[in-house]
């Protein structure tokens, strides 16, 4: 039986969207903030703070490809799928503008997307299929990202309300204090970019060791590279014995 504090699981209607980049700036000097406007917007729902959407990049020469929608699933032209990657939502105004934050680094498809990106280009994109609405005001409150969870973690701390709160960020301090300027409350180490390097999650796991979690009435939230996602939530769930119900870990994106 689900605990009637547990984040609940929404649905929505999957469709797909023609956005248009109608600006872009650059922010903490390591995101571009890209605002897209579009009449598809209508209806669009994101209830979760971690929500994703995917994003569907020109395959030829800016070309957009637009799917449809059958009975057997979704369907590409030609059966050519393009790129894709998974974003959150950092802020829709409830009618047609959607605000996405791009870390800028070598090698990624959205990235370089992003890098080029000027008003009038145009990108697909599919849902959110749904949300995971999460409490706001448990106790406990403990956040584990690197850069690409900084948007879902700028949007949490704007509502989020909590008498101990605490976030172990993969990020340089320079950045992140200038991504998240309104910190009052939230008690934060900057871990250094790149939680794959030599011995960082094990010191985080050692850090861990001497946090006193209750029993009840916490959130925690685990995001960032799938196998360092993986063995922090492997470590609470089985080694601090925590309710897999209040542990969110998400792999954001996957070591190649």
């Amino acid at each position: 039986m689900t605990h009637p504090r547990a984040p609940q699981r929404v649905r929505h209607e999957l469709r797909f969207r023609q956005i248009t980049v109608a600006s872009k700036t650059r922010v903490a000097d390591a995101f571009w903030r890209i605002v897209f406007d579009s009449d598809a917007l209508a209806g669009f729902q994101s209830a979760g703070f971690d929500d994703h959407i995917k994003l569907f990049f020109p395959h030829d020469a800016g070309h957009t490809l637009q799917p449809t929608i059958t009975a057997e699933g979704v369907s590409w032209p030609d059966g050519v799928r393009p790129l894709s990657r998974d974003y959150t939502p950092l802020n829709f105004d409830g009618q047609r503008t959607l605000t996405l934050d791009f870390y800028i680094h070598d090698g990624g498809v959205a990235s370089a997307w992003a890098d080029n990106a000027q008003p009038g280009d145009i990108l697909n994109v599919g849902g959110p299929r749904g949300s995971l609405v999460v409490p706001e005001d448990y106790a406990f409150q403990l956040y584990v990202c690197d850069e690409s969870g900084l948007p879902a973690m700028l949007r949490r701390q704007a509502t989020m309300q909590a008498e101990q709160s605490y976030l172990f960020a993969f990020v340089d301090r320079e950045v992140g204090e200038a991504y998240l300027p309104a910190l009052s409350g939230l008690q934060v180490q900057w871990l250094g970019h790149d939680a794959l390097q030599a011995g960082k999650v094990d010191a985080l796991l050692g850090q861990f060791d001497a946090l006193n979690v209750p029993d009840n009435d916490y959130f925690i939230w685990l995001t960032g590279e799938g196998t360092v996602a993986k063995a922090l939530s492997d470590y609470f769930v089985e080694q601090r014995l925590c309710d897999p119900e209040f542990v969110r870990a998400v792999a954001y994106w996957h070591q190649k």
